[in-house]
């Protein structure tokens, strides 16, 4: 379930990636009642209005629905959590089809990406430079990061995509990886380049965007290549 870790200062484009990658890896299911609006503006430090914007964009995109009198309903989920392909996913796997798919959502970010959406980011890249520390922390708001900036490229089926993929990091073997790759010095290392990348999608330079996405996947996985060695 959600960690009172996730990043704190939140849009509504975060926050609704936030919620959406819980929905994604089974922490809310179909049916489920989400907290009242008042919870989740306690917990994720952000204002009601914020909340009701993030609802609002799960709702568009057919994951939840308000009933009247009773609350907020998870209506749909991205992924089944039964998924042979993701329950047996290795961590090296993500990182391959990562490399398919992210230094092109770069290239479209750049295109897409609205000024809500960068701000959305720069939030984001405050959380995980805040938290060089807790590995956790950094690692939900890293996830609600990728996935945002999937969302920002105005692709569903790109977003989609990535959020499935990103649904591995649930998985056992993808924690214990996290618990031994994630020091200090490699988080500071993801943050450059994931402000690196930021700052080349607001410059409107997508070769740019997309070579620092390609030095940051070829980071963690050189990083995770060298735990599962151990």
């Amino acid at each position: 379930m959600m960690d009172d870790g996730v990043p704190k200062r939140l849009g509504s484009a975060d926050l609704a990636a936030v919620l959406r990658r819980e929905i994604a890896v089974g922490g809310f299911r179909p049916d489920d009642r989400l907290p009242p609006g008042r919870d989740l503006a306690l917990r994720f430090g952000v204002d009601r209005g914020t909340v009701r914007e993030a609802l609002a964009r799960l709702a568009r995109d057919g994951l939840v629905e308000t009933r009247p009198g009773s609350g907020t309903y998870v209506v749909d989920a991205p992924r089944d959590t039964a998924n042979p392909v993701i329950e047996n996913a290795r961590p090296l796997e993500l990182i391959d089809a990562r490399f398919a798919l992210e230094q092109h959502v770069c290239r479209l970010a750049v295109l897409h990406a609205r000024r809500t959406d960068l701000a959305a980011a720069e939030s984001l890249l405050v959380t995980m430079e805040a938290n060089v520390d807790d590995p956790a922390a950094f690692a939900e708001a890293d996830g609600a990061f990728h996935i945002l900036l999937a969302e920002s490229t105005g692709n569903s089926l790109m977003s989609w995509m990535v959020t499935e993929i990103s649904s591995v990091r649930s998985q056992e073997q993808w924690a214990r990886m996290l618990r031994v790759t994630l020091e200090p010095s490699t988080i500071r290392t993801y943050n450059a380049q994931h402000r690196a990348i930021v700052d080349a999608i607001r410059n409107r330079d997508p070769e740019r965007a997309s070579a620092v996405m390609k030095e940051h996947l070829e980071t963690a996985r050189l990083s995770l290549t060298r735990a599962a060695a151990t």
